[in-house]
């Protein structure tokens, strides 16, 4: 009986341990507090809808924008998830970020994703990939840091872009504030900064990838918001990023100025506002009677 009951535990354990995307909460305690783990290492994924207002060609864009974060074991080297618990490379522990913006325009619609891959003890970004889809085609990028800097890649269906490979110097990523943010405001970087913009922003606006300077700023909104802005010196782009002063700082909505392509000299600002964000373990809910819960998260 004894063994009987040994085996099953074992079969228990190993069930948890591949039947989610999430970790649970021994995973992450070498890194951080229970409190943390408590929220990001309970088997689930937080899930966030905004209200979008996307700036394009000229015009406003009514659209819903996703976040998702959620915790995964990584592999440093393939930069990789780790999906089937083995591996001669030892994973270490992630946020993973995947921010999502689905909007029309006139008659056709975008679809916009970008991954950020963010090491809970390091706080820096790791990998980044983003992908841009709308009816005349679509746009790949990503990056990877390896050896001090990122290695990128770039495929397009745009002449003077098309397929190619290049290097950036390993520093800020605007891409990784969002994650930043989540694991320790208090190291968000402050004064003038080098950073790379925005993936989804670089494709938009179809400039090359490429290494920028900002000014940046952390100030208090009030009792529980605080608000990140960061203002590009050498490009027409700003963004500022609302999120609680205190655990799990949420992010609460984002402003994003910058002169849209094919609309003109005058700058405009695109806008996010939280709606709806609830816990779900959604990597396991992919059912016809799981549509459902499209409707937590406002969305049809």
């Amino acid at each position: 009986m004894r063994y009987i009951i040994g085996g099953t535990f074992l079969l228990l354990l190993l069930i948890a341990f591949y039947s989610g995307s999430a970790g649970t909460a021994e995973s992450g305690s070498e890194y951080r507090g229970e409190g943390f783990n408590g929220y990001w290492y309970n088997g689930e994924a937080e899930l966030t809808r905004y209200q979008l207002q996307q700036v394009r060609y000229g015009d406003v864009h009514e659209g819903d924008a996703v976040l998702i974060f959620v915790t995964e074991d990584f592999l440093p080297e393939k930069q990789v998830k780790l999906d089937n618990g083995s591996s001669s490379e030892k994973p270490i522990k992630i946020l993973k970020l995947n921010l999502t913006k689905k909007f029309y325009t006139g008659i056709y619609p975008y679809s916009m994703m970008s991954s950020v891959f963010t090491p809970l003890k390091t706080e820096k970004a790791l990998k980044v990939t983003t992908s841009v889809q709308e009816w005349c085609g679509h746009t790949f990028m990503q990056l990877n840091a390896r050896n001090g800097q990122y290695d990128g890649s770039l495929y397009s269906y745009f002449q003077n872009e098309g397929d190619q490979t290049f290097s950036l110097k390993n520093v800020m990523l605007e891409d990784e504030i969002w994650t930043k943010i989540r694991l320790n405001p208090a190291a968000l970087p402050t004064g003038t900064v080098d950073i790379i913009p925005a993936s989804q922003y670089q494709r938009l606006a179809h400039i090359a990838p490429q290494v920028a300077t900002a000014e940046a700023d952390v100030r208090s909104v009030s009792d529980n918001i605080s608000e990140y802005r960061v203002i590009y010196t050498d490009i027409k782009r700003s963004l500022n990023i609302r999120f609680e002063s205190i655990f799990p700082h949420r992010i609460l909505g984002w402003e994003e100025s910058h002169q849209p392509v094919f609309g003109g000299a005058k700058v405009m600002t695109t806008k996010a506002k939280r709606t709806h964000s609830i816990m779900l373990d959604y990597w396991n809910r992919n059912g016809i009677d799981d549509r459902s819960l499209l409707s937590k998260l406002g969305l049809n």
